[in-house]
């Protein structure tokens, strides 16, 4: 997929993220575990593109930040920031199921992954990454 193309998904996850705060965050929190979670693979692809450290078909899934060992794999370059950025990413990840599939949680529990990932949008936005 394109640069072009995936700020336009980063662009709907990021306004489905805003709404969803603006309804509340306990009434939404399924809606905020799925966007988060793909809004940062969108957030790493694009940045990754505009390195030149990936090809254009290389697909980043959300899912690879569950293991360290697919990480490695997966990512065996260095780029600034990455232990940072993947820190973010991973916690955005082990939250996203039980967001997305559990019970409904505290507002406090879902604050925590919107605090992680705002820190991963300011990152990223400090990196050159365009999300608005």
């Amino acid at each position: 997929m394109n640069i072009d193309r995936h700020k336009e998904k980063l662009k709907e996850s990021l306004e489905l993220i805003d709404e969803s705060i603006q309804i509340g965050i306990e009434k939404r929190q399924r809606t905020i575990g799925f966007n988060t979670s793909i809004a940062a693979a969108d957030m790493l692809e694009i940045y990754l593109h505009q390195k030149n450290l990936i090809d254009p078909g290389f697909v980043i899934k959300h899912e690879w930040f569950k293991s360290k060992n697919k990480l490695a794999d997966k990512f065996p370059f260095d780029f600034e920031e990455k232990e940072q950025l993947f820190q973010c990413m991973q916690y955005i990840e082990q939250q996203r199921d039980s967001l997305c599939y559990g019970i409904p949680k505290h507002k406090e529990e879902i604050m925590k992954v919107l605090i992680k990932f705002n820190e991963l949008k300011e990152i990223f936005k400090k990196a050159g990454v365009e999300y608005e």
